[in-house]
């Protein structure tokens, strides 16, 4: 939104105007997580100027004094954790769909409180003389990473009018920004870097001079995310990287644009990152890599790039062997999420050389590797998460903590407590 646009008004469209208008409207909660339906009423107010000039840019808010549902009487949603976004539909003189959005400011709410929404704000370039009417339009409420969508069931009368003259200085050609867009609350979808052209290189399986350093290439591994509301899918370009460390190697797997964008606060030293790297080819069983925790406290609706995970392999067996990347793990404010691969996609390639106590075959099963050790063997599925009761299942879905945007992926981390196989 342009919110830095000039408002060039004439003195008598300085008297602003704010009308409110109260229409039927049904929101629907998050997928999964067992609510249903909710009809009520909004209640909105519109701020626009009452006259302008076509070529103006106007400012327009929108100021809700009822929204249409509560908060479930589930959860608390904490200060600062709630935003708006919608569409104001402009008609008469000139059709626009004008995105508004507010910020994420909110009090505290209480569980079954009234739902306490910012004043979404958005711009309009005014085009032709005439009478331009405002009319509220769909909404959405995203609280904790979870949007729930509003749109009304009844048709709603506009809510203010602003009366445009000609003079202004305007070449009456469409402007881009009042096109039809996606919701505010949605992110422009990104694309994904292409996978590396260059051939995996392969180390001598003499294990003595020669190459040291082998840069895999990059691989968009598709995820299956578990949580306690279902599952979710993502794809994420991942590149595994190897250095030889006498007869076995110092990994490093890189998650491409990786960025971790927090919807809430969250404190320094809370998230921590590991991934299994699945061996193929010669060798079998997996190496466990993993990354350090966040070293400064993250602020709502900042970015964070997930670290470089790193282990040693241990070769078991000499061959030529392939590395790929395997489950995903991501601790969180006390949860855990589990990602697995839909299907493999090997980054990296190596010949390699048998060691003593290597990875062949994941003979130790145990399913962890020591910080110091080579591979083990795969721990095979998802890690069940989930709770025992369907009202703390309900909670869980709307404490949806942390959005983990890989390249054009995302995961949600749910609060959630683990369950023993």
């Amino acid at each position: 939104m342009a919110g830095g646009s000039a408002v060039l008004l004439g003195p008598a469209a300085l008297q602003a105007q704010a009308a409110e208008v109260s229409y039927a409207t049904r929101c629907i909660p998050p997928a999964g997580i067992g609510l249903p339906d909710v009809n009520g009423t909004t209640k909105v107010e519109i701020t626009a100027p009452a006259t302008a000039k076509v070529g103006d840019t106007v400012d327009l808010v929108w100021k809700f004094t009822q929204a249409a549902s509560k908060n479930p009487d589930i959860i608390d949603l904490p200060a600062n954790s709630v935003q708006p976004s919608g569409t104001l539909k402009a008609a008469g003189a000139q059709t626009a769909s004008v995105a508004m959005q507010g910020p994420r400011e909110n009090p505290a709410i209480p569980k079954g409180g009234a739902m306490v929404l910012s004043a979404m704000k958005g711009t309009l370039k005014l085009t032709a003389a005439g009478q331009v009417t405002l009319t509220p339009d769909a909404y959405v409420v995203n609280a904790m990473s979870t949007d729930t969508k509003c749109a009304p069931t009844e048709p709603v009368g506009p809510a203010a009018t602003i009366t445009v003259t000609a003079g202004g200085s305007s070449s009456g050609s469409p402007d881009p920004s009042q096109s039809p867009s996606p919701s505010p609350s949605q992110s422009p979808p990104q694309s994904s870097p292409p996978p590396s052209t260059s051939p995996s290189p392969s180390s001598s399986s003499s294990g003595g001079g020669g190459q040291t350093d082998f840069t895999g290439k990059v691989v968009d591994v598709p995820y299956t995310c578990a949580s306690p509301i279902g599952e979710k899918k993502a794809t994420s370009p991942v590149q595994i990287n190897a250095k030889k460390n006498g007869g076995g190697y110092d990994l490093t797997v890189q998650f491409k644009k990786s960025v971790m964008d927090s919807p809430i606060d969250i404190p320094a030293d809370s998230v921590k990152p590991s991934m299994r790297i699945v061996l193929g080819g010669a060798d079998q069983g997996a190496v466990k890599v993993t990354g350090p925790t966040n070293k400064a406290a993250i602020k709502s609706g900042a970015p964070i790039e997930i670290p470089d995970l790193t282990g040693t392999y241990k070769p078991g067996a000499t061959g030529t062997s392939t590395l790929a990347p395997g489950v995903l793990t991501i601790e969180a404010l006390g949860t855990t999420t589990t990602c697995t691969p839909d299907r493999s996609a090997v980054s990296l390639t190596l010949d390699t050389a048998e060691q003593a106590s290597g990875a062949s075959g994941g003979g130790n099963g145990s399913g962890s590797s020591s910080s110091s050790g080579g591979g083990t063997s795969t721990g095979g599925g998802l890690a069940e998460t989930g709770a025992g009761d369907h009202g703390t299942l309900k909670a869980l879905g709307l404490l949806a903590g942390t959005a983990v945007l890989l390249g054009g992926a995302v995961f949600t981390y749910l609060p959630g407590r683990r369950r023993t196989r």
